[in-house]
């Protein structure tokens, strides 16, 4: 097994990371609308090529940020994951 080092992120950070996390939701859903709205497979090939790799790269952005965040809220040592928290 690696050990897996805990790095702490700064409040900035991890509110920045919250709000791009709609940016890619965003960036998601425009490229399936685009993906979806070609009807003509001929004509349309390279802007459905072009749809479907943005829908899987604001996916990946959206699962890294994802697992970002929730690497941090484990930190068990971390003052800004217990402040930032829920209380429970």
């Amino acid at each position: 097994m690696a050990l897996v080092k805990r790095v702490a992120l700064a409040p900035r950070a991890l509110r920045q990371l919250r709000r791009v996390r709609s940016v890619y939701i965003a960036g998601m859903l425009l490229s399936a609308l685009g993906l979806l709205s070609y009807d003509d497979s001929a004509a349309g090939v390279r802007q459905t090529v072009f749809s479907a790799v943005f829908l899987v790269v604001f996916a990946a952005l959206h699962i890294l940020t994802a697992v970002q965040l929730r690497r941090h809220a484990r930190t068990k040592h971390c003052n800004t994951a217990k402040r930032l928290s829920p209380a429970g």
